[in-house]
């Protein structure tokens, strides 16, 4: 693999994405924060405060979650439909350099979209007078890049072997099986039915633990996974990555055009 060449595809899939209006994502968590921050004072008095701060970074996990689904579903299929994909694959520009490069675009996107969420979000809670902890805060916000990273690369996969409707529809899928695998898990066991369990069991081990990377409420709290945890959680999180990556890789490169 050339790392030039994937920096290039990169760089054009995140001038794409930029032209998209993406960005019009900022306007409305802006507004959404701000309307927020006018009118839960007077309908929650005592705890107003908390429930802006938890709004503010769900608001900012849940639009880049559909940022990163919607448009990481399209990425290949564009390409396929644009015929452009014609063009570039029979080029020096190999399969694997093609989707590794699509996806840093779209996670440099994602990673762009939150920072700029994040600085509004803190304004906005500073000059709302309310307190937090910008430590925990922002390692529960690198935690969010790394989801959307995640479901960037669950996007792609489904996008390279399927429609963009139904490649959306099922990376949706995983992102709210994968929040709820843990609870599927224990739901096997308390039905003390053999079959049921090893379906949930398997359920458990193919779909991502998404709940490892989603640190929003003890962030809020300032209580925080101890340092091994989180290093764990960050491993596990790239290797499947990678792995969803390697599986794109190979099913992209056996498509016919």
């Amino acid at each position: 693999m050339n790392i030039t060449r994937i920096i290039a595809i990169a760089h054009n899939g995140f001038r794409e994405v930029i032209r998209d209006r993406i960005l019009y994502v900022i306007g409305f968590f802006a507004l959404l924060l701000l309307l927020a921050s006018r009118i839960l004072p007077s309908i929650a008095v005592s705890a107003d405060k908390k429930i802006l701060l938890d709004l503010g970074i769900g608001a900012i996990n849940l639009l880049g979650v559909i940022v990163a689904i919607f448009v990481g579903t399209g990425l290949i299929n564009k390409e396929i439909e644009k015929k452009t994909v014609l063009i570039l694959v029979p080029k020096p520009i190999n399969t694997a350099e093609f989707i590794i490069g699509k996806h840093i675009g779209l996670v440099a996107v994602l990673t762009i979209l939150v920072a700029i969420m994040t600085i509004l979000y803190l304004g906005i809670m500073t000059i709302s007078g309310v307190e937090y902890p910008l430590g925990s805060l922002l390692i529960a916000l690198v935690y969010i890049v790394l989801e959307l990273s995640l479901l960037t690369a669950v996007a792609i996969t489904f996008g390279v072997f399927t429609s963009s409707i139904l490649a959306t529809l099922l990376s949706f899928g995983v992102y709210i099986m994968g929040h709820l695998s843990r609870d599927l898990l224990e739901l096997g066991k308390i039905t003390e039915n053999e079959s049921i369990e090893n379906l949930t069991r398997t359920l458990f081990l193919i779909l991502p633990d998404l709940e490892r990377l989603n640190l929003k409420n003890e962030a809020v709290y300032n209580i925080l996974p101890p340092t091994g945890e989180l290093i764990n959680s960050l491993i596990y999180a790239l290797l499947y990555i990678v792995l969803l990556l390697t599986i794109s890789i190979t099913i992209f490169s056996r498509r016919q055009f």
